[in-house]
């Protein structure tokens, strides 16, 4: 039997865990975690662990590759610790010990990989336009922050959102949809565009589905359009009544509010991100607009573009993903911002 040491205690493969219980649990216990365990196929895995821990490891026998959990998905394993890329870095930055550098598209290109790896992204659409004439505000881009992608050692496409153009007041139009941001295999959808005061059936001024959805258009109570799961939240609903409010869009974090008698709805809030060294707060969204009597919707906080009252919208931040501000009783929905991509790998 081996003879306990003095100070930290090892384990030898010779040790029984009733010697040294708790060292030998412990790494028991880790190896039970993280041990890569043999199963037939991914069915067999899945069904022998329904419920996997970030950073669990097995190996599938139909392939003969092992795979990693990464805290929602198994992905395949390669050794591989942090990517590099190739592409001039747009700075770089030390926090909490580790030394990182990042690399901010805001117009479409390639981003060049020599060594596969991990990497920190954040991906955000375009976001909607908003509404004409009493119109509801423009959602915000698609909001994707994400943590341990894996990019193999290749050129990976990058494509940024362009915000959609704002309703004409002319003809009184739902707010256009943003375009979608690509990362490789990675979207952030558009944003919806906000809806119009289009007469006719109320049910025509809603706003539209996007990343974030876009509010409803004034003088109607249709619900604001929906947004794209875990990538946005819906627009709000308008008001029919005294200055017919509209609502606003919906924002990376946050619904847009419901128009009022006395006010546009605001947009919804965006979401901050540090993943450059600096808090930045996109992808707000457009507020509603509303007669001249009342109070335009404001801005979601992250560049959402104000409400009108009498006059057009304003316009989403660029490369925040943020939406449209809706127009009042006269004059065209603001256009909305344009997405960007943000990738961080460490050094």
């Amino acid at each position: 039997m081996a003879v306990t040491p003095v100070g930290n205690p090892y384990v030898e493969s010779s040790d029984l865990v009733a010697n040294y219980p708790g060292a030998s649990e412990a790494l028991a216990e880790r190896i039970d975690i993280v041990g890569v365990n043999p199963f037939a196929n991914a069915a067999a895995r899945d069904a022998a662990i329904p419920s996997p821990v970030q950073g669990q490891m097995c190996s599938l026998n139909d392939d003969n590759k092992g795979y990693r959990y990464d805290g929602s998905a198994w992905i395949l394993f390669s050794g591989a610790g942090a990517a590099n890329f190739t592409n001039t870095a747009t700075g770089d930055y030390t926090t909490g010990g580790i030394s990182y550098k990042y690399i901010t598209f805001t117009g479409s290109g390639s981003l060049v990989v020599d060594r596969a790896g991990f990497a920190d992204v954040l991906v955000i659409g375009g976001a909607g336009g908003g509404g004409a004439t009493l119109g509801g505000g423009g959602g915000a881009g698609g909001y994707l922050a994400l943590s341990n992608v894996y990019f193999p050692a290749a050129s990976t496409t990058v494509l940024i959102g362009g915000g959609g153009a704002g309703g004409i007041g002319a003809g009184q139009t739902t707010g256009a949809n943003g375009t979608t941001s690509q990362l490789g295999v990675i979207y952030a959808v558009g944003g919806g565009g906000g809806g119009g005061n289009a007469g006719g059936p109320v049910t025509t001024r809603s706003g539209v589905i996007g990343g974030s959805g876009g509010g409803t258009g004034g003088a109607s109570t249709v619900a604001g359009a929906s947004g794209v799961s875990s990538q946005g939240s819906a627009g709000g609903t308008g008001f029919i009544g005294s200055n017919n409010g509209a609502g606003g869009g919906g924002g990376a974090s946050a619904v847009g509010s419901a128009g009022a008698g006395s006010a546009g709805g605001n947009g919804g809030a965006g979401t901050s991100s540090s993943i450059n060294n600096s808090a930045t707060t996109r992808g707000g969204a457009g507020g509603g607009g509303i007669n001249g009597a009342g109070s335009a919707g404001a801005g979601g906080t992250g560049g959402g573009g104000a409400g009108g009252i009498t006059t057009t919208g304003t316009a989403g931040g660029a490369n925040l993903g943020a939406g449209g501000g809706g127009a009042g009783s006269s004059g065209n929905g603001g256009s909305g911002g344009s997405g960007i991509i943000i990738v961080r790998v460490v050094v």
